[in-house]
């Protein structure tokens, strides 16, 4: 091996380590529900399940994402049988045979208790879905997959103006129930959704490669290059009104560099090299402006700002684990060795203050002293093992790439 490959076998050991041993190993371990069925929808700062917290669509979409992900790379049934358990939970207790589509929560026994359509749970669901297709080969996890496809196109699309309507009531009516969480603005539109959707459609696209898919898919990536990255900022621009006017001016860093590696994956799939090139400029702006503006001087990914300046200073996990992939992603396409030292400063601040050495998994984030905030433990409704997950498999396959 000569020198120059030694630094990308040894970090891609830390990568596989840090997935294998400690990310997997936690979720295997510690968050299988056996009162209830499924996976406990909550684990506290003091580390101890809670039995009767509801379940999220996102969390057991994610997790069965992330065992698919891993049986498909490592061949283990270990990783097999977790992802099953997650396919049957998620099919059983939260599709909605009626009228299709998956709940955005139940309860803790997995009753419906948010039927409400949420379209960027749906999207997660097509992720997971067509990511255990191509892992276990199950035909009717891709059928589901297409059919949730179908009810977005049917139900959520906008053919006045492209893109999807954030949610729906549970028989995909319209509802003005619209936001994610309390934290987000009730519009119409979203990037997060947008974005999530995108990631979808492209894995699906990786099992189902027809010409419909395709065109919804390079449509998608128009739509986020058009209207959800700002022209003069490179930043995205969050929230919408169904004809794209900007509701917001807030800067997420985390899903800026996540997304300048998403939009690049999908539209080198897409197979329109005009859109690869345009997209592939826009990505680079995008990590550009991420790395001049949202990197902290310990090298951990600040969290939010707006035109006023920095509004939020914590360095939550999943950011940091983007971080990583995205500036790697950026030294693939340009070379340049500023992305490539941001993406190992990236590295080096989550060995050093997110991974929890201690209890396992990682930390929900830490201040500006690189000190844990509490309040959200290490399981909940959002904290999943897919963002730091997919960072280690994403870096695992870059790493012995070409360049």
């Amino acid at each position: 091996m000569s020198a120059g490959a030694d630094w990308k076998a040894r970090w891609r050991e830390e990568m596989e380590r840090e997935l294998k041993d400690n990310i997997l190993h936690y979720w295997m371990t510690r968050t299988v529900d056996e009162k209830n069925g499924g996976f406990i929808g909550r684990i506290g700062d003091d580390r101890q399940p809670d039995y009767e917290a509801a379940k999220s669509l996102v969390l057991n979409t994610r997790i069965l994402w992330t065992f698919s992900a891993a049986y498909r790379v490592f061949k283990d049934d270990r990783y097999l049988a977790v992802a099953e358990r997650a396919y049957g939970y998620v099919t059983d207790k939260f599709a909605d045979r009626e009228y299709g589509g998956f709940y955005w929560m139940v309860d803790a026994q997995g009753s419906p208790l948010e039927d409400k359509k949420q379209v960027y749970g749906q999207a997660f669901a097509i992720y997971a879905l067509s990511e255990f297709y191509r892992a276990a080969r199950r035909k009717e996890a891709l059928d589901k997959a297409i059919e949730t496809y179908r009810l977005l196109e049917r139900h959520s699309y906008d053919p006045a103006n492209r893109g999807y309507i954030e949610a729906h009531a549970r028989d995909w009516s319209e509802t003005d129930r619209l936001a994610l969480g309390g934290g987000d603005m009730n519009e119409r539109k979203s990037m997060n959704t947008h974005l999530h959707v995108l990631e979808a459609y492209t894995n699906l696209y990786r099992v189902w490669p027809t010409e419909e898919l395709n065109k919804k898919h390079k449509e998608l990536i128009e739509v986020m290059l058009d209207h959800i990255v700002d022209p003069e900022t490179a930043h995205f621009k969050l929230f919408f009104d169904d004809e794209w006017n900007s509701k917001s001016d807030l800067i997420s860093y985390g899903h800026d560099i996540e997304g300048s590696w998403l939009l690049t994956e999908a539209a080198e799939l897409c197979g329109d090299e005009a859109l690869l090139k345009r997209t592939k400029e826009t990505a680079i702006r995008m990590a550009e402006a991420t790395l001049n503006e949202g990197v902290d001087a310990d090298g951990g990914l600040l969290n939010e700002a707006n035109a006023t300046g920095l509004i939020d200073t914590n360095k939550d996990w999943w950011p940091q684990a983007e971080a990583v992939v995205g500036f790697y992603n950026a030294y693939q396409l340009t070379g340049e060795d500023k992305y490539l030292d941001a993406a190992r400063r990236s590295w080096a601040f989550i060995d050093r203050c997110i991974i929890d050495k201690e209890d396992g998994e990682w930390f929900w984030s830490v201040d500006r002293e690189g000190r844990p905030t509490r309040g959200h433990g290490k399981v909940n409704a959002w904290k999943c093992p897919y963002h730091n997950g997919r960072a280690c498999f994403e870096m695992m396959e870059r790493l012995v790439s070409a360049h």
